[in-house]
């Protein structure tokens, strides 16, 4: 990513967002939300996620990872492990891979891999799969999305807030939130659904791993975001079956939730687009709420969302980073990213010795319940088996 920029006029005359029903999480939701993340977590003791030595989310994440290299082979390999122990079947999975030359490699075309998983609610089916539903193009969904790959140069640059973290995170996300999502949709029928509100807009999520967000020399147009750029043309490009309500898997995009430069401390969240400030808030209010509960460990200066508390925000500029090319097409953006940059951003103590756990762990219970309230999880949240803590009331195989 590269620091602030302004923003063309156009790239605000977006489509009008979807209107989609969100209910918040009760202060008991909200409680149990992460019962894997103790707030009284030891630091004599590692932590099962991610602890940078032994977590099983981000340890296998922080190595250098750069496309092409064995490194980057294994953190994909880590990823479908992932898919495989933790989620349920019914989450569809895609490996989007594409070539490009880069100025530091030559005429020598480098591979690119963006890993997609989704999971939509099963009364709806890709057409090709033949299933009784209308079909993936009926299914408006909430898009999460993080880069895995690291720096070219400096040799041995391992990216942990860049972007390691945030692709643990989302892991986090979707194995927190997944069995409240088969709660809610076992048992219902495409039958079921035809009964609900015509208006009603099926909801699904999507997890993006990009590759190739870096630049190999300089940040230049052609040089960065390798893989969000070939992803966006092929998602704009390809057709869903006549009939649907959406006529692209781009145009399917509900919000699209970059992040970015997580795990250091004290981060500072803008707001940076007036048309998703709502979104921006909805997050806010999770940040908020999880404070007054007493349920985050850190104790900033200022929230990191820090302008949620603005009834709305003016354009100041935002920074060039994966969201960029959905943008363009008129995707709605919620970046979560700091200002100021963390202070080890592009440099080699970017690496898991610097990080913040509590800062860490504080956004997976953020982001978790801002998405469990998306997806409208309350009452299919489980309890945690130990009672009330504290609180009140192109695809290919892995």
């Amino acid at each position: 990513m590269r620091l602030l920029s302004h923003l063309p006029a156009f790239f605000l005359l977006l489509h009008l967002p979807l209107s989609l029903a969100y209910t918040p999480l009760s202060d008991h939701s909200l409680t149990h939300l992460a019962p894997s993340l103790s707030i009284h977590t030891s630091s004599l003791v590692p932590d099962h996620d991610f602890d940078p030595v032994h977590g099983a989310l981000l340890a296998p994440i922080l190595r250098p990872r750069v496309p092409g290299t064995e490194g980057h082979a294994r953190v994909q390999e880590h990823f479908a492990a992932f898919v495989r122990a933790h989620l349920h079947p019914s989450w569809r999975v895609e490996w989007h891979n594409t070539t490009a030359t880069t100025p530091a490699t030559g005429s020598e075309p480098v591979p690119f891999r963006n890993l997609i998983l989704r999971r939509d609610p099963p009364w709806r089916t890709p057409a090709q799969a033949g299933g009784p539903g209308k079909g993936e193009g009926h299914v408006a969904r909430l898009t999460l999305a993080a880069h895995y790959d690291s720096l070219y140069r400096p040799e041995g640059f391992v990216g942990a807030v860049d972007s390691a973290v945030p692709c643990a995170l989302l892991l986090y996300v979707a194995r927190a939130v997944d069995a409240a999502l088969t709660r809610k949709w076992e048992g219902r029928t495409v039958e079921d659904a035809a009964l609900e509100d015509e208006d009603e807009v099926d909801k699904g999520v999507q997890i993006l791993l990009l590759d190739g967000e870096e630049a190999w020399v300089k940040w230049t147009d052609e040089d960065s975001l390798y893989g969000s750029r070939a992803l966006a043309e092929a998602w704009e490009n390809t057709a869903y079956e006549p009939g649907s309500r959406f006529s692209t898997p781009l145009e399917a995009i509900s919000l699209f939730v970059l992040l970015d430069l997580l795990g250091a401390p004290q981060p500072t969240i803008p707001s940076y687009f007036p048309k998703t400030h709502w979104a921006y808030r909805s997050l806010g209010s999770v940040e908020a709420r999880l404070r007054k509960l007493g349920l985050l460990e850190t104790k900033p200066r200022t929230p990191f969302l820090a302008d949620s508390a603005k009834e709305s925000v003016q354009f100041q500029g935002y920074v060039l980073d994966d969201h960029i090319p959905f943008m363009k097409r008129g995707v709605d953006v919620l970046h979560v990213i700091p200002t100021p940059f963390p202070a080890v951003w592009h440099t080699m103590q970017d690496d898991g010795e610097h990080l913040d756990l509590p800062t860490i762990r504080d956004w997976a219970r953020i982001m978790t319940g801002f998405v469990a309230e998306w997806m409208d999880l309350e009452g299919y949240l489980p309890e945690p088996e130990t009672g009330p803590t504290s609180g009140t009331g192109e695809k290919d195989e892995l």
